[in-house]
């Protein structure tokens, strides 16, 4: 393999284009000269990546059809047979949210490959879907084009179906996947890395565990050098080599501020939250999440789709904060993004659309008390290659906005202008009316990529002032812009037409080693049942049901004290006397990922009693915790 290159290596030319490609302009057209940039500075193709801001994620595949969120890597190719895919319907919905692109994810763990490739038999061209001749992946590609937003794929590296996983054959397999993928199907924006790699798998019917040393087992270096080489603008996800990182959980905020720099080492997860102030490279963070628990599509989660509100909130928790928003859109067995989600998506997007349409500032006569040639009116010109530029020396400067009278807001945005670097620390925000003293009205850290101001209501001062209150050299401002937020309408509530899933009215826990098992049944993802490992629990559900098998649902938030289980063991019953083995296995993911996990039996049958027991927690912690059990038909 070669050797481990460090991100600075493998990216220093693009720095230097990237920066000459976004020269600033002066009012009067003529070229202002750069100064030094402090400390790291993003490549041109992470430079177009931060102004995407909100993109989409699909995850659609034969985990769609099997009801799970991790496929061993068995199931039989024929099992994906969507009924109406759609792509032109999924780009809609997506731009309804206004969202700027769309990653498929045209491999998961369990290998099997949304296009029609000859490297494996486990793939689209052995399903029913379009007799054998469907390509998804084309379809994706084709209908974001047609509907003018950017298209990505995500491509798992671990592959639980493939016998040769873990030796020297699969990487060539999977640099041969990344090839197909980066050669047929027109421009990338991003190729994603997912970080799950090694575990149990069908692994060509070895049925067994495999652990891999990720870093040396793909040389991701040559990885990230091979993308690169076929999709130049394409940005890479996830490990150190790669242009953007993990944000570190799957919830949908990231630090407050989330600065984009890294150290020089491999991703540290409470790095990830909040990047670090001064680090070498340019590593920024992408904040993903899912529109619904899961990643894929359950009908048992049509009724937990997230509000139009809580999208708004995670948009300001993201991108306000200075990273990417990408979120998940899971297609129904269909193929098509459900009506619940386009609806959530629609009421997010209009208000994203309303409160943006308009910027107050412009109109507003700009002055700084410190200026490069007289810059300081590009923060209101609307233009991207445009910037106020301070001397370096000027540390502490302000810009002031003059507004004209009843400019009325309630939104502040920033942008630094990246090329030359994170240059302010803190900043805030102050205002005045005429002949009054400035007032303090927000102070933060970082401007960044972008930074979204949210004050608790509108104001309409006549000046508004940025002050610089900690920098390493004189700021230099893309965008200061200002806003009246339109909030996002309020969806009916949602109703659950799923047949499937099991009413738990009567249902109790009868025992359990630990007090409080009645958590599990009361619907609340944040109540949780808590006990020492080993855990058990016996529910009765005071009648018989013919079931396929149960769900078990993690708590939504992170417990020190507390993790969800690793794995299980269930039997079933019909008199509490008589046991018969329901199963056992692995959760995967559960700890990270937090959705409603679906284990199925061995078979259907008639069930009154349910006993599980939970081996171990998912990561060390002292407990087991478990927000809830259902189960479904």
């Amino acid at each position: 393999m070669t050797p481990i290159l460090s991100r600075r290596a493998l990216m220093g030319s693009s720095l230097i284009a990237g920066a000459a490609a976004c020269s600033p302009v002066r009012p009067n057209g003529g070229s202002l000269p750069l100064p030094a940039p402090w400390g790291a500075v993003p490549s041109a193709r992470q430079l177009k990546w931060h102004d995407r801001r909100q993109y989409g994620f699909i995850h659609f595949s034969i985990n769609t059809f099997t009801d799970k969120e991790w496929g061993f890597g068995d199931e039989d190719p024929k099992l994906f047979n969507p009924t109406d895919f759609d792509a032109d319907q999924i780009v809609a919905a997506a731009k309804a949210g206004a969202l700027t692109g769309l990653i498929l994810t045209a491999k998961h763990h369990d290998g099997f490959c949304l296009w029609p490739t000859m490297l494996t038999e486990h793939c689209i061209r052995n399903s029913p879907y379009k007799g054998g001749k469907g390509d998804i992946v084309g379809e994706m590609a084709a209908a974001c084009a047609r509907g003018g937003i950017d298209f990505g794929v995500y491509l798992s590296p671990w592959d639980r179906n493939r016998a040769d996983y873990g030796t020297p054959a699969y990487i060539t397999y999977y640099r041969a996947q990344l090839t197909e993928l980066c050669t047929r199907y027109g421009k990338l924006f991003e190729v994603w890395f997912d970080g799950a790699n090694g575990g149990d798998g069908y692994y060509g019917g070895a049925r067994e565990t495999r652990k891999i040393d990720a870093p040396r087992y793909y040389d991701w270096p040559s990885i990230v050098a091979l993308v690169h080489s076929l999709q130049p603008d394409a940005c890479t996800f996830d490990p150190l080599g790669a242009d953007i990182r993990w944000v570190g959980n799957e919830d949908g905020h990231a630090g407050d501020p989330c600065w984009p720099t890294m150290p020089n080492h491999p991703y540290v997860q409470s790095e990830g939250y909040t990047g670090v102030r001064g680090a070498p490279l340019w590593w920024p963070a992408e904040t993903d999440v899912s529109i619904r628990p899961g990643w894929f599509y359950h009908a048992d989660e049509d009724v937990q789709v997230k509000t139009p509100q809580k999208l708004m909130e995670m948009y300001d928790r993201s991108v306000g904060n200075g990273t990417t928003l990408l979120l998940n859109l899971p297609p129904d067995r269909r193929g098509r993004i459900p009506d619940r989600d386009v609806a959530s998506l629609t009421a997010f997007g209009d208000a994203i659309r309303a409160t943006f349409a308009t910027d107050l500032a412009r109109g507003a006569v700009a002055s700084a008390s410190a200026d490069a040639s007289g810059t300081a009116g590009h923060v209101v010109d609307g233009r991207d290659d445009t910037f106020w530029l301070s001397p370096a020396d000027a540390r502490d400067a302000t810009l002031v906005l003059d507004l004209p009278p009843g400019r009325s807001f309630d939104t502040i945005r920033l942008q630094e202008w990246l090329p030359l670097g994170l240059r302010i620390t803190r900043f805030a925000i102050d205002v005045s009316d005429d002949g009054d003293a400035w007032r303090e009205i927000a102070a933060r850290d970082m401007v960044g990529p972008q930074r979204l101001i949210r004050l608790p209501a509108p104001i309409a001062p006549r000046r508004v002032r940025f002050r610089t209150v900690a920098a390493e050299a004189g700021p230099a401002l893309r965008e200061f812009a200002l806003f009246r937020s339109v909030a996002p309408a309020t969806l009916p509530p949602a109703r659950s037409s799923d047949p499937s899933i099991v009413d738990r009215a009567g249902w109790r826990v009868t025992a359990a080693s630990a007090p409080g098992g009645a958590a599990v049944l009361d619907d609340s993802p944040r109540s949780a049942w808590i006990s020492p490992a080993p855990a058990t629990l016996t529910i009765d559900m005071s009648r018989s049901e013919t079931l396929a098998g149960f769900t078990l649902t993690p708590t939504r938030h992170v417990d020190p004290n507390a993790a969800p289980p690793m794995k299980y063991r269930v039997e079933t019953s019909i008199d509490g006397t008589t046991w018969q083995n329901g199963g056992e296995g692995e959760f995967p993911n559960i700890h990270y990922a937090r959705a409603t996990q679906r284990m199925a039996f061995p078979t259907a049958r008639a069930v009154r009693y349910l006993r599980f027991a939970f081996p171990q927690p998912a990561v060390p912690a002292p407990a087991i915790a478990v927000a809830g059990i259902g189960a479904f038909r």
